[in-house]
């Protein structure tokens, strides 16, 4: 098996408040393996943000080691973290006049300088991370003017301008429709599988996940499960974290079954 270019040693993520502690998770030894897609689920207010953004630097951990490509990420700047690691957040893009050209063009940022000048290395890479989200021929289009499927697939596409062996996303998903929340996490399993990144992605999609994801992070409100799908499945823990009186789910389909009568 390929070294993880992410392992937590005995992490604790949460939050400080007021010289107070807010705990949400703890004694996380969690890896992460290029080539892999792994889906992060759980209900709501489990911590699966708090852990995407602990993991990626944007906040602090409470307690214990978050390490990139076996270097501890504390002792990693902004910019060598840039060359490590893209994250994908769930924010809208609504930019306006800036071409998607010219959003997946600054995923090149930390190669180009403080100048922001591209070279015929970097246009390759963006003409070819546009071809990988099937987006080449919209360089010219407006970012505002995309569909909401177009918008993520611009925003995958400029994670992968920045070339990082690692690529996470916050609900990659959210807000869209049926046929494009398959549509994206297909398309991120392929790179994942194609490109050899490490992607890890949090998301409500269930059904898609056990389907698509090579491993599961399973979160709820005490700790944290990590497997194939089937061994959660065939284990309990799915159906034991998802479950309510008017609905279940079914490990032989894979699905959630409705028990409400009309």
């Amino acid at each position: 098996m390929a070294s993880p270019v992410i392992s937590t040693k005995n992490l604790t993520i949460g939050y400080r408040s007021k010289q107070k502690e807010i705990v949400i998770q703890e004694k996380l030894d969690l890896d992460v393996i290029p080539g892999e897609l792994i889906c992060l689920i759980g209900p709501n207010g489990c911590g699966k943000s708090t852990l995407l953004h602990t993991l990626s630097g944007l906040i602090a951990p409470l307690c214990g080691q978050v390490y990139i490509n076996n270097q501890n990420q504390k002792t990693l700047s902004l910019h060598k973290r840039a060359k490590q690691m893209s994250f994908v957040l769930t924010d809208e893009l609504n930019i306006p006049l800036m071409t998607v050209y010219e959003l997946v063009s600054l995923g090149r940022n930390p190669y180009t300088g403080w100048r922001g000048n591209l070279q015929s290395e970097d246009t390759d890479i963006i003409e070819n991370s546009l071809k990988q989200v099937k987006l080449n021929g919209f360089e010219q289009r407006t970012v505002v003017s995309l569909s909401d499927g177009e918008k993520q697939r611009a925003s995958i596409a400029k994670a992968l301008a920045q070339d990082t062996p690692i690529i996470l996303l916050d609900e990659p998903t959210a807000h869209l429709d049926i046929n494009n929340r398959i549509e994206i996490l297909i398309l991120l399993a392929r790179l994942a599988h194609e490109t050899k990144k490490a992607i890890l992605l949090s998301t409500h999609e269930l059904e898609l996940a056990l389907e698509l994801a090579d491993n599961i992070w399973l979160m709820d409100n005490k700790r944290m499960n990590v497997g194939k799908p089937d061994n959660l499945i065939n284990n309990g823990l799915i159906q034991e974290i998802f479950h309510g009186k008017s609905y279940a789910f079914d490990e032989d389909e894979h699905r959630f079954i409705i028990k409400y009568n009309h």
